[in-house]
């Protein structure tokens, strides 16, 4: 016993591998930048290997907020992936470097990791952030088979996985035939309180005629079913004509045609939307949240978005979409309503309950704090890590 209390005071090596690390915008690489930072900030050496995705990113190592970062030449893209010819030289010489791995998942390099790791002797700990769900074509279908076989060949070789939610592992077709590895951590959550002078401003600048501000966040891809929601004001519009829908994210994505096929969508109801863009700021997002009315997550397939424990964090209730995972949230804190999955006119039925009676579903931050807890987010990886990590 007294061995491990005094292992568990070390302080480990760590390598994160993800494809995208920031500025690259999604919740992914917030979750993995946030656990990343926290975990160098606590006295551990953590080094992240990804892609280097724009030319504007500098190529090759940098330290940012105490993590070192090291970018690899990517100059093929493929759908969303990325080509990077270095990549197995960089990984070997990363892997004998280091105590123990953490990999995000989907990756399209997750099985070539694997079999490296076992020749440095070195345990790898994937994260599973959702079962990779494509766009339907021919390519997309072969780029789906290959990406799940690569990582049947790791999920064999691992001690554990790490799942966002026991909802999703169970209906989850990547860790459904490992379900006795699974460890479920809920993902880490930081938002700063909104400040109600910014709050106010926006309410005034995006409200017409004091109609209610329905949010969007995220990115406007297929998944995520962004054409729902807008098609939703038909129902709306029954009882808040003046409604406005602020979509806060990237919408027009190279490798997706999900704006451009929505075009018409966008056009007939231009009046009522707003499209905001990526917003980077912590402050301006909280804002953002807090000025809206409700948060509507429309998804197909969602792992756990962390923008409904953001939005919860500023006093701002949900409606999200009745799917594994994407529900763990509502369910958990009852701070909103689901609506059917695929169904604008439940959507819009949904937004309207929550609308009608906000106060019923608003709980408050110390209350969501208590149950997406960050500290015991990274108290629990750091445990995992420890307990895998080579000696």
């Amino acid at each position: 016993m007294n061995e491990m209390i005094e292992r568990r005071q070390q302080k480990l090596k760590i390598l994160i591998i993800l494809l995208y690390y920031h500025p690259h915008s999604t919740g992914l690489t917030h979750y993995v930048r946030m656990l990343a930072e926290e975990l160098a900030r606590r006295g551990h050496e953590v080094t992240v290997v990804a892609s280097c995705h724009s030319r504007e990113l500098p190529l090759g190592e940098s330290t940012l907020n105490g993590v070192r970062v090291v970018r690899l030449w990517a100059p093929i893209a493929i759908s969303r992936g990325r080509i990077m010819p270095t990549y197995p030289w960089a990984i070997n010489r990363l892997l004998r470097e280091h105590d123990i791995v953490n990999i995000h998942i989907p990756l399209l390099e997750t099985a070539l990791v694997a079999f490296l790791a076992g020749i440095a002797g070195v345990n790898i700990i994937p994260t599973h952030h959702g079962d990779l769900i494509l766009p339907q074509n021919p390519v997309n279908d072969i780029i789906t088979k290959i990406m799940f076989a690569f990582y049947k060949y790791m999920a064999k070789r691992v001690p554990c996985i790490i799942g966002l939610s026991d909802d999703y592992a169970d209906n989850s077709y990547y860790l459904q035939p490992f379900r006795d590895k699974v460890r479920i951590i809920y993902p880490p959550m930081i938002i700063p309180e909104p400040d109600p002078d910014g709050v106010r401003q926006l309410r005034e600048r995006w409200q017409h005629d004091d109609g209610p501000l329905i949010g969007y966040a995220g990115r406007f891809v297929q998944e995520k079913r962004p054409d729902l929601l807008i098609r939703a004001l038909d129902v709306v519009n029954e009882v808040y004509p003046n409604a406005r829908i602020v979509f806060a994210g990237e919408y027009d994505i190279s490798y997706e045609g999900t704006w451009q096929r929505h075009q018409d969508l966008v056009d007939r109801y231009q009046a009522q939307l707003i499209f905001l863009g990526l917003i980077r700021n912590k402050q301006d997002l909280a804002n953002f949240y807090a000025a809206c009315d409700v948060l509507v997550v429309p998804s197909d397939s969602d792992c756990f978005p962390l923008v409904q424990g953001e939005a919860m964090l500023c006093g701002t209730p949900i409606v999200m979409t009745d799917i594994a995972g994407g529900r763990v949230a509502v369910t958990l804190t009852g701070m909103g309503k689901l609506a059917k999955p695929g169904d604008w006119r439940s959507i819009g039925e949904t937004t309207l309950d929550v609308l009608a009676d906000p106060d019923r579903y608003i709980k408050p931050r110390d209350f969501i704090l208590g149950i997406f807890s960050f500290e015991e987010t990274v108290n629990r990886y750091e445990s995992i890590l420890d307990e895998f990590a080579r000696t």
